[in-house]
């Protein structure tokens, strides 16, 4: 009642919103990043203002579990406003992506027509400087072609979007060694196309021989695998609830080497630098040969398979159910030791309660805990610069007068919607 009526005493009540030509509420796609930084800077203020012991009414100062409820409460009405804003700031800029991707591809063209031209001074300008271009301008088109049909979704980037709205790096791998294959082998196409003389013919098609080849058509095929297995192995384990996925605002490139919280990972790491310095070296080999699939040696295709097996054994081993340790009465300086009566607080103990990703309030105010048959939201409690509780190992709810006495299971249910192990408790009177 306490909380009902504070927040009937703050008088929320929000008209229609006015929309006009520089309107920044979020509503609007022209106003959807600055209505997203606002909601943002107007959630942090808040929150730093809880944390302090600041802005809370009067009608739930006096009681400590009312005034943590409507903290609660209202930090999670306000992260819900940014979390609207952040989806409708990422649709915004994936829709303004496509036009960047394309400008980025026809820039490479321009450089790759600028670094043919530096290098033909002396040398002189040759057919296969010419197919070249024209296989860049084929394959520029057919990436603007596509990038407009996918505008949507991000342009030239969508097929490298995973479902959970980030970069994938193993699609990203297999993209970058597909999209230089092709442009190779149209490499090959023009100077065949231009080739008049019998021994020159019958030398580009010599080139396209396996025995050539095989390394680099090797790679491709193992990265092409990779990111086929790769989405596979992530779907049986987010379904078999072994591994929490959370959505992401928007794909960022960061998303190439880090995991799904932000950090650095290794086998992602490992994976992009050492595929892109085996790409690089390929793409010299066709620079100087450029009449023949380039000839990457064994040892460097080697080291691209066994980056490639690292990675994937690291994709098996990322990620890990919750599950629940312990769950004792929480105790306060002062207070006596006793056993779990309704009204009390519990403190759940376990691991994995916080997915990666979801460090969001708006994530955080979804967890649930199960108490018998009653569903009681695991609530916010604001620190300076983050909660403390929930956290990614402890949990701290209240028993409801709902439950009723005697034994319950007590079970967490994730942000990502996995549910932990039940954990049996004796609840008295």
């Amino acid at each position: 009642m306490a909380v009902q009526e504070a927040r009937q005493g703050t008088g929320r009540g929000s008209g229609p919103a006015v929309h006009e030509g520089g309107c920044t509420c979020g509503d609007c796609p022209h106003g959807a990043r600055e209505g997203h930084r606002r909601a943002v800077a107007e959630f942090l203020a808040k929150r730093e203002e809880f944390a302090s012991g600041r802005g809370l009414p009067t009608a739930v100062a006096h009681s400590a579990s009312a005034s943590r409820q409507w903290v609660s409460d209202e930090l999670t009405q306000s992260a819900d406003l940014v979390a609207e804003r952040s989806r409708a700031d990422g649709e915004a800029w994936l829709g303004r992506l496509w036009r960047r991707t394309a400008v980025a591809v026809w820039a490479a063209v321009g450089v790759l027509l600028l670094v043919q031209a530096l290098t033909a001074i002396g040398a002189g300008w040759t057919m296969a400087r010419t197919a070249g271009l024209l296989a860049a301008a084929l394959v520029g088109a057919a990436l603007t072609a596509a990038g407009c049909l996918h505008r949507a979704r991000g342009g030239v980037l969508a097929p490298v979007i995973g479902e959970d709205n980030r970069l994938s790096t193993s699609r990203a791998v297999a993209a970058s060694w597909v999209l230089f294959m092709v442009y190779a082998l149209l490499v090959l196409v023009g100077e065949l196309a231009a080739a008049s003389a019998h021994g020159t013919r019958d030398a580009l098609i010599a080139g396209l021989d396996l025995a050539r080849g095989v390394g680099v058509v090797t790679v491709v095929a193992m990265v092409c695998g990779i990111a086929v297995l790769v989405r596979r192995v992530v779907g049986v384990r987010v379904l078999g609830q072994r591994l929490q996925k959370v959505r992401a605002g928007r794909p960022r490139a960061a998303d190439l080497l880090t995991d799904d919280s932000g950090r650095g990972s290794f086998p992602d790491t490992q994976y992009v630098v050492i595929s892109a310095v085996a790409l690089v070296f390929a793409v010299v080999r066709l620079a100087r040969r450029p009449d023949q699939l380039p000839d990457l040696p064994w040892g460097l295709a080697l080291l691209v398979l066994v980056s490639a097996a690292t990675y994937l054994a690291g994709k098996y081993a990322e990620g890990g159910r919750p599950v629940v340790l312990s769950v004792v009465r929480a105790r306060e300086a002062g207070d006596l030791d006793a056993p779990i009566r309704t009204g009390d607080d519990i403190e759940i103990r376990g691991a994995c309660f916080v997915p990666p990703g979801a460090q969001g309030a708006d994530r955080l105010s979804r967890m649930v805990v199960r108490i018998g048959t009653v569903h009681v939201h695991v609530p916010l409690v604001p620190v300076p610069g983050g909660f403390s509780n929930p956290t990614d190992t402890l949990l701290t709810v209240p028993v409801p007068a709902d439950v009723e006495p005697g034994r319950v299971d007590v079970q967490v249910v994730t942000a990502a919607g996995v549910e932990t192990n039940r954990v049996t408790i004796d609840v008295m009177e």
